[in-house]
């Protein structure tokens, strides 16, 4: 896949992208220009499904929402311009941009190379449903770029990572994963994830990736008010093709999901850097506890890939911490059963801290040899730090393992360790 309408510099130059934006953090407050119809400075939630037609073929650009729609378009600009690139293509769900991404990209007898610590769902996808069309994936640890380049046959198509990883936060290096994997074959699709970091803390497109897919859910809505996923490129072709395919299967984002998610993104800057911020001071804590086996966050200098992280990141890594308790999955549940300020759910990068149990939650359908070979270990717990006074965070958690001191070894405890072990999850998964 190639960049389009470049430079004389050689720097893909995208019309789309307002000239008089300064930077990110101004992109993403003053977004789409005003629309045309009343100069509105909010985008209007334009909530219609067909569009009235002055005469055969003769409409404003919009004829069925499942195909367009003038709120969606917005949303698509401004996450394109926060990529220094052409409107993205938005979807219903992360899920449902994967999805079509694939149908995209791949065909029966091909194949895909994917993280094997990518999210769950991911590896659902592959393994449950593309597989059955024909479509056959290699899960390999793409922190090193020979893991990757190793898996790659003649019918590779596709390589697929995401970084960081979901949820042990293992780095990949986007460029030297790009430049290896084009060494190999140029017409091998570079996929990355970036849902964790989002463009203010990682723009891969500038790092040598052909594609960048999100759960625009998470943290660029960044109010759990709106399901949504995107795809961003600057090969154009692609894009179209994208586009033709959200048509055909209707998955297109709805309006109102998609007027949220503009809203969300005027603050997305200030939210990610603050909750970068908090994450690592509530790391930092969860190391000093001696109720604490292990904390991976890449900000802390005991993260194996902190050098990585700082050449990736520079000091800002992002609002998702992972941490396993001494006593594993009985010390685990307590924690989670005793929390009050922090919610148990399956969700991360909102501006309320969210905590996680990955494997009978978000990973729950990943087989588990899979799973512990990627570190997901059945005690690890997934901690989503939000906008809260992080000194409040600090108090929950205190005050929930102290409550797990006194009752780890209930009864009660016991048994439902013995059934997580068992493969049966404590919630429903998503």
């Amino acid at each position: 896949m190639s960049s389009v309408n470049p430079s004389r510099s050689g720097t893909p130059v995208f019309p789309e992208v307002p000239a008089f934006f300064p930077s990110l953090d101004t992109a993403a407050v003053r977004g789409p220009e005003p629309d045309e119809w009343c100069s509105s400075l909010v985008t209007p939630l334009v909530q219609t499904t067909t569009y009235v037609q002055r005469g055969l073929g003769n409409h404003k650009g919009h004829a069925y929402s499942r195909v367009s729609n003038p709120t969606v378009d917005a949303l698509e600009r401004q996450l394109g311009a926060l990529e220094s690139a052409p409107p993205a293509v938005t979807f219903s769900s992360g899920l449902a941009a994967e999805t079509a991404l694939v149908l995209a990209l791949l065909k029966a007898g091909d194949h895909a190379v994917v993280g094997a610590g990518c999210y769950g769902g991911t590896v659902r996808l592959f393994r449950q449903i593309f597989a059955n069309l024909g479509i056959d994936a290699t899960f390999v640890e793409t922190a090193d770029a020979a893991n990757v380049t190793d898996a790659i046959t003649p019918r590779t198509r596709l390589v697929f990572v995401e970084t960081p990883s979901n949820p042990t936060l293992t780095l990949t290096d986007v460029q030297a994963v790009a430049r290896a994997v084009k060494a190999v074959r140029a017409d091998i699709t570079v996929v990355v994830d970036n849902t964790f970091l989002t463009p203010v803390l990682l723009r891969p497109l500038d790092l040598g990736a052909d594609v960048v897919v999100y759960s625009t859910t998470k943290h660029i809505e960044g109010h759990s008010a709106a399901l949504g996923g995107a795809v961003t490129s600057r090969d154009e072709r692609f894009l179209e093709r994208l586009r033709f395919i959200r048509k055909a299967t209707g998955g297109i984002q709805t309006p109102w999901h998609a007027w949220l998610t503009l809203r969300g993104i005027k603050t997305l800057p200030l939210r990610i850097r603050q909750q970068s911020r908090n994450a690592l001071r509530i790391a930092r804590w969860l190391q000093s506890r001696p109720e604490v086996a292990r904390v991976l966050y890449p900000g802390l200098d005991s993260f194996p890939q902190r050098d990585l992280a700082r050449r990736l990141h520079g000091e800002l890594h992002g609002g998702v911490v992972a941490f396993e308790l001494v006593g594993g999955v009985p010390a685990g549940e307590s924690l989670l059963n005793r929390v009050r300020l922090c919610a148990l759910v399956e969700h991360v990068g909102s501006v309320e801290t969210l905590l996680t149990h990955p494997a009978t939650m978000t990973h729950a359908d990943v087989p588990r040899e899979q799973r512990l070979a990627a570190g997901i270990t059945d005690g690890l717990v997934r901690l989503s730090v939000g906008l809260e006074d992080p000194g409040d965070v600090i108090d929950d958690l205190d005050q929930a393992l102290g409550a797990r001191d006194r009752d780890v070894l209930g009864p009660a405890v016991t048994t439902s360790a013995q059934r997580s072990t068992e493969g049966q999850p404590w919630v429903a998964t998503a």
